[in-house]
C-alpha cells in the first residue's frame, strides 16, 4: 500500500465555497505542504491540472529542492503537449529529481476549458489522441536509453525521427497513471497505462471498474496496478469527524452548490456525471443523505469539481474503510484534506500506524534521536516518561 497527499494548486481553505478561512497559494506554502509530506513518509503528491489550478509542471520543478525522497504525479495534456516535447519534460525532470516522476495522463472533460486550450476534439476523438500521444511518448523515451529514433502515423499525431537525446532515470520510462470512467478510457487503461486510478465511488462500483479494466488487460496480455482518489476526513472519534465534515461545507449556500452543478453538468466527463449522481445533482444535502456508503461522505463534491468524495471517521474506521477499498485491488491511495498542511500531519498521525505499509528508509547515516514531544516539566522528555510507566 503506498499513501500520497495532494498539493492544492488550485486554492486551499477552511470552508468551501467561500474566501472565508482560504489560503493564498504561493511557493513558500506548498514547499510546506510538499515538505510536510516528504518528512512524514508519504510516496508522493499528485498535483492537479486545468485552467483552475497553476501549472503543475513549474510547481513540481520548483519543489524538487525543497524535497528528498517525495515522488511528483505530474499531469501531460494530450492536445497541450506535443509527444516529443513532453518526453524531453518527463526525461528533464526525472533526471533533476533523482527519478522521482510519475507522470498522469489527462485526456479532460470539460468542453469549454478544453476549446479555451484549443483542443476541439470530441469525447472519443481525444481518447484516441490520447492513445496516440502515449504511445509516441512511451516509445520516445523507452528507445532514448539506446539512442534510437522512432517514427508514428497516426491518425491525430505524427513524428517522423523523434529522438531523446538525454533519457530519464527510470527506465524504460517514468510510470504513466490515468483515471476515466468511460469505455474508451478503461479500453486506454488496459492498453496503454501503468496505473488505472478512480475517483472514490462506494466499493461494489469501484470493484466493477476494476474488474472491466483487469480483464480488458488480461486479453492483451498487460498487468495493471490501480489507485484511488478521496478526500479523508479523520479526528480521534466519529463525532468529531462528522462535525469536521459538517463544517467544512457550512459556508456553502444554495445559490453557490446550484452554480457549481450547472459547471459541472455541461462536462463530458463521464466520472464527473458518476460524481454527480452520488449527491444527485446538489440535491443531496443533509448527512444522512450524503453518507452513500458507510463512512464515505458526497458533500466535497457539492462544489467541487473532480474527485467529491471523502472517508469520514475515526482512525480506526478510516483504516478500515482504506483497508476494504485495498482488498479489491487498489495498491495507490492518493488522499486530500481541507486544509492540507494540517491534515496531512493529522492523518499521518492518526491512520499511518493503522495501516500496512512499508515505512520508507531513511537517509543513509540518518538516525532518529528525537526530541519527540514537549519535554515535561523541563525535565523528562515524553519517551523516558512512556518507557518508566
Amino acid at each position: 500500500m503506498q499513501v500520497f497527499w495532494f498539493l492544492p494548486t488550485h486554492g486551499d481553505s477552511r470552508y468551501l465555497g467561500t474566501a472565508e478561512g482560504a489560503r493564498p497559494v504561493d511557493l513558500a506554502y506548498l514547499q510546506q505542504i510538499a515538505g510536510a509530506a516528504d518528512s512524514l513518509g508519504y510516496e508522493g503528491v499528485l498535483i492537479p491540472t486545468g485552467r483552475s489550478c497553476e501549472d503543475p509542471w513549474v510547481i513540481a520543478s520548483s519543489l524538487i529542492g525543497a524535497t528528498r525522497r517525495l515522488k511528483f504525479l505530474v499531469a501531460v495534456r494530450p492536445g497541450l503537449h506535443q509527444p516529443s516535447l513532453a518526453a524531453r519534460m518527463a526525461a528533464t525532470f526525472d533526471r533533476l529529481s533523482g527519478g522521482r516522476l510519475l507522470v498522469n495522463l489527462v485526456t479532460g472533460g470539460d468542453q469549454a476549458e478544453l476549446e479555451g486550450d484549443s483542443v476541439f476534439l470530441g469525447h472519443a476523438e481525444r481518447y484516441e489522441q490520447s492513445a496516440e500521444f502515449i504511445r509516441i511518448w512511451r516509445e520516445i523515451i523507452a528507445r532514448s536509453h539506446d539512442s534510437q529514433s522512432f517514427d508514428y502515423d497516426g491518425k491525430h499525431l505524427s513524428v517522423k525521427g523523434a529522438k531523446l537525446l538525454f533519457p530519464p532515470v527510470q527506465k524504460p520510462y517514468p510510470p504513466v497513471w490515468f483515471g476515466g470512467s468511460s469505455a474508451p478510457a478503461h479500453e486506454l487503461a488496459a492498453e496503454q497505462v501503468d496505473a488505472y486510478l478512480t475517483w472514490g465511488e462506494p466499493p461494489a462500483e469501484v470493484a466493477r471498474k476494476i474488474a472491466d479494466v483487469r480483464q480488458r488487460a488480461q486479453r492483451k496480455g498487460r498487468a495493471v496496478k490501480f489507485g484511488i482518489r478521496l478526500h479523508v476526513i479523520v479526528r480521534e472519534t466519529e463525532d468529531e469527524a462528522w462535525r469536521a465534515a459538517e463544517s467544512l461545507i457550512c459556508r456553502v449556500d444554495d445559490e453557490t452548490v446550484v452554480r457549481a452543478q450547472a459547471a459541472f453538468a455541461r462536462m463530458d466527463s463521464e466520472g464527473q456525471r458518476r460524481m454527480a449522481a452520488l449527491h444527485a445533482g446538489g440535491a443531496k444535502r443533509s448527512r444522512a443523505e450524503l453518507e452513500i456508503s458507510p463512512n464515505l461522505w458526497a458533500g466535497v463534491g457539492l462544489v467541487r469539481g473532480g474527485a467529491g468524495t471523502a472517508l469520514v471517521g475515526d482512525p480506526k474506521t478510516v483504516a478500515a474503510r482504506i483497508e476494504e477499498y485495498a482488498a479489491l485491488g487498489i495498491d495507490n491511495f492518493i488522499l486530500s484534506g481541507y486544509p492540507h498542511l494540517e491534515e496531512s500531519y493529522r492523518f499521518a498521525e492518526l491512520v499511518f500506524p493503522l495501516l500496512p505499509r512499508k515505512q520508507r528508509p531513511g537517509l543513509p547515516g540518518q538516525v532518529l534521536s528525537g526530541p519527540f514531544g514537549e519535554v515535561v516539566a523541563n525535565l523528562d522528555a515524553p519517551s523516558r516518561l512512556a518507557a518508566q510507566s
